[in-house]
């Protein structure tokens, strides 16, 4: 007996009795006020990183293409001009990446100008119209392609070699600003593109298919999209009736998931039996089969069956056992169940919360998202004279490399291609010297408050369904709003405690993406002994936010009820927990369980009907209810099956809330009452009756108790 005490005392003492105590508490004061503090002087640290941003940067680099001048198309002196046209766009496949081009803001190595069409036909330039002059083959025949400032009367040879004017063009249509070929289009024949390199571009074109893939996807959502919200809305409500009816069903539920996990192994079993008594009597033994990376050619060996059916036999046993030993903590798992289905019944605005969350995260992506933008293009543009190929002895001479205005006249040289292209934007000035650390506080900025929206949502639901576990009579005892009183209490109190929380959690997790960009940086020249000491510290730190994040949860629900600081809430959540560890991991097994299995029904659901309606497979339905004419019917199948796996996500990410959080109350409930007169239980009467238990004289009205 005294060792059980002491066992009881190494993880803190249990809650005592409070005849005060009424739920949630209502006189609190605020918590963490230093980290308060601190959070909030950060946030108007992020504020002022956003208006430095928005003060130096110049995101019409990426939001508007620019020509070989500088110029940005579709603003200014090129309003009447919108679109961009590469004169050789092969160029930006053949000597470019595609991380090169989207970081110089879709820049290649050939000239570009702006346009106010992009190319219909395809032209190109034939040799009998070398002799001819620029007017007479572009501006008379209306190609106005030419770089602004080439004169009427140049040869037409001149401004092929200088790269003045296109020397083809390919029928194109704009994307992102620019003018990119029909898939369908054939590059002519060009020197220095050889019929390999062009089969190739072509075949490239022709797979990537964009400009009639882009449109048909279009037009499938534009035929199908009330179909989709159709979809979404049949998600959302067998959501709702699945957490709705676990009161009744929670039981027969959880029993036919344990049968059916029971019966998928016994099925293995057998079958593992089966291929071991015909591999046992053709006398195959792993003795004939040599060392091999075929890993199939071990399925032909008994002693790989055997080992898979001792494997197999050694989980249904532990199963079983499990279910002998732990039968009356399982049978509180589903009591717990069906009361968070009763919970939050009486309180739907719950089940809605997290369209709350999910517009606050929105917010803060899309903050950090504009400021990072703002930041990278901050500083003056640098150009530099730019040739395709410099090592040729015409270029010996040429200012390759040096800086150069894009916007003067072209420079004479005869150097093949030399051209004034955009390198990158400057690191002078106080802004542009502290660009990585600006990014660097923008990182944190964005994990820091993206921990913190979701920590507010766990702490104000866990304030709401603690309410009603401690209404004595429900649904009488329950406020009004109880929803709305968790968060403004909430958010006036224990924004501290929130911040203290989600930084904890955030340097974790900037942890580990530095431990993950090392391990990318010296991949290649990482030996044996280091990649393992590497996978060693990144699962460490996977464990620690796993645990850290659990133990936060927690720690806010502890918070949302007794109105304590972040440690003592974290501490006592902790310790409570420890006393009852067994009920802790049957209670997460059995909820994971079940919100896998009610995520699996949802979503199997769903995709079932989107691809019997998208594939014309339900008859008879009528011509208000025909399918759509659609070119990819999977398109908005797997859209809707996306759609219902995020709203079923949202759905019993709140349940599974309010099962944690009952749960920590029914513990203390355990612990502060005894059924008595003056120290009724506040559980439900199917929780009492598993346990053995009963209240002698609650107060109040019996006809609201359940």
């Amino acid at each position: 007996m005294r060792g059980k005490q002491d066992g009881a005392e190494a993880h803190g003492k249990p809650v005592r009795y409070d005849p005060s105590f009424r739920g949630p508490i209502k006189n609190r004061g605020c918590t963490d006020i230093i980290c308060c503090v601190l959070f909030l002087l950060f946030i108007l640290g992020y504020i002022v990183v956003g208006l430095i941003a928005w003060l130096y940067g110049d995101p019409q680099q990426v939001l508007y293409p620019r020509n070989s001048t500088g110029a940005y198309c579709g603003v200014g002196a090129n309003k009447d001009k919108p679109y961009l046209l590469y004169f050789n766009i092969f160029s930006c496949i053949l000597a470019t990446n595609i991380i090169t081009v989207a970081t110089n803001g879709l820049q290649c190595p050939t000239p570009q100008v702006c346009v106010s069409s992009c190319p219909e036909a395809a032209w190109t330039v034939q040799v009998d119209q070398y002799s001819k002059l620029v007017g007479e083959v572009f501006y008379a025949e209306n190609r106005n392609f030419c770089q602004p400032g080439v004169p009427w009367d140049m040869p037409i040879l001149q401004s092929l070699k200088q790269e003045l004017c296109p020397s083809f063009l390919l029928p194109s249509t704009p994307a992102l600003g620019r003018c990119f070929p029909w898939s369908n289009s054939t590059p002519p024949e060009l020197s220095g593109i050889t019929g390999n390199t062009s089969q190739g571009i072509s075949g490239l074109l022709d797979s990537l298919n964009s400009r009639d893939v882009s449109v048909k996807i279009f037009e499938d959502f534009a035929q199908s999209w009330y179909w989709i919200l159709v979809a979404l809305g049949v998600a959302l409500v067998l959501s709702l009736l699945f957490i709705l009816l676990l009161r009744l069903v929670a039981g027969p539920l959880v029993l036919g998931l344990i049968l059916g996990v029971l019966g998928v192994l016994a099925y293995g079993i057998y079958h593992c039996w089966r291929e071991y008594q015909v591999l046992r009597d053709k006398g195959a033994t792993i003795t004939q089969l040599q060392f091999m990376t075929n890993l199939s050619a071990y399925g032909s060996v008994q002693e790989t069956w055997l080992a898979a059916l001792i494997v197999l036999a050694v989980l249904e046993g532990i199963l079983l056992l499990v279910l002998i030993f732990l039968r009356q903590r399982i049978r509180i798992a589903i009591a717990l169940l069906k009361e968070a289905s009763k919970a939050v019944g009486h309180m739907m605005s719950t089940m809605f919360y997290p369209l709350v969350t999910f517009v606050l995260l929105l917010i803060c992506i899309a903050y950090w998202a504009m400021t990072a933008l703002y930041l990278a293009t901050s500083g003056q543009p640098q150009y530099v004279f730019w040739a395709p190929n410099d090592s040729l002895p015409e270029c010996t001479k040429a200012p390759v490399n040096k800086s150069c205005d894009p916007t003067a006249q072209p420079v004479n040289s005869s150097c093949p291609g030399l051209m004034c292209v955009f390198q990158d934007y400057t690191s002078r000035g106080l802004v542009q010297r502290t660009l990585f650390n600006l990014q660097i506080y923008g990182i944190l900025g964005l994990f820091w408050t993206l921990n913190w929206v979701l920590a507010l949502g766990q702490c104000v639901l866990a304030g709401a369904f603690a309410s009603f576990y401690w209404a004595l009579n429900k649904p009488k005892d329950i406020p009004t709003f109880p929803l709305s009183s968790a968060f403004i209490r909430t958010l006036r109190y224990h924004s501290g405690s929130l911040a203290f929380g989600a930084l904890i959690l955030t340097l974790v997790q900037i942890a580990r993406i530095i431990l993950e960009y090392i391990d990318r940086k010296l991949r290649g020249a990482q030996n044996p002994v280091t990649r393992c000491l590497m996978c060693c510290f990144k699962c460490c730190l996977w464990c620690l936010e796993k645990f850290i994040k659990f133990l936060n949860r927690n720690a806010y629900i502890m918070i949302a009820i007794y109105g304590k600081n972040f440690c003592v809430s974290a501490k006592n959540a902790f310790m409570l927990l420890m006393r009852n560890i067994i009920r802790v991991v049957v209670l997460d097994k059995v909820t994971d369980l079940l919100l896998f299995f009610g995520k699996l029904l949802v979503v199997g659901c769903v995709g079932v009907l989107s691809f019997f309606f998208f594939t014309g497979r339900i008859q008879g339905l009528g011509k208000d209810f025909e399918n759509p004419q659609l070119n990819y019917y999977w398109l908005p199948i797997m859209t809707s099956i996306l759609g219902a796996y995020v709203i079923a996500s949202g759905f019993f990410s709140v349940f599974g809330m309010c099962v944690d959080t009952l749960f920590l109350c029914f513990l203390e409930d355990l612990e502060r009452n005894d059924g008595s007169l003056d120290r009724p239980y506040y559980m439900s009467k199917s929780l009492l009756k598993i346990l053995g238990k009963k209240n002698e004289a609650p107060p109040g009205n019996k006809k609201g108790k359940k």
